[in-house]
């Protein structure tokens, strides 16, 4: 099964971090990341852009464009992990390790993921079970 595990901190704290500091995170992710990869469980990983570069489509009577991120949360979502794992139990403990790999607070949201297009990790696995 595919996961996707949402990363979420405060983006000024993460946004403050001088180049030591992010150099640093970012070799403990890669750790973690390689180790995946060598399992031939990582599939792609991003960080997004600020919060200020996004928009938020908001449907309902009209379809409106915001800007800005809208959600309801302090923290906001700042990337993201698609890895395989054999079950939910895998992915959250997957999700400590790239939680151990990152300091401060913030939080990892593991979602199971169903992927829509051909192609990539999840379509060839996918294929390879006769879905």
């Amino acid at each position: 099964m595919l996961y996707a595990i949402l990363c979420y901190n405060l983006e000024d704290v993460v946004g403050s971090w001088t180049m030591a500091e992010e150099g640093a995170v970012m070799a403990r992710l890669s750790g973690v990341e390689q180790d995946l990869a060598a399992a031939g469980r990582m599939g792609p990983s991003a960080r997004l852009l600020p919060t200020t570069a996004a928009v938020t489509l908001r449907k309902g009577r009209q379809t409106v464009v915001i800007d800005g991120p809208f959600a309801e949360t302090k923290e906001q979502l700042l990337g993201f992990h698609l890895v395989e794992c054999e079950g939910l139990e895998q992915a959250i403990e997957t999700a400590r390790d790239l939680a151990r790999a990152n300091p401060g607070t913030g939080a990892y949201e593991v979602r199971p993921l169903a992927l829509y297009q051909p192609g990539g990790l999840a379509a060839e696995r996918m294929q390879g079970a006769g879905a």
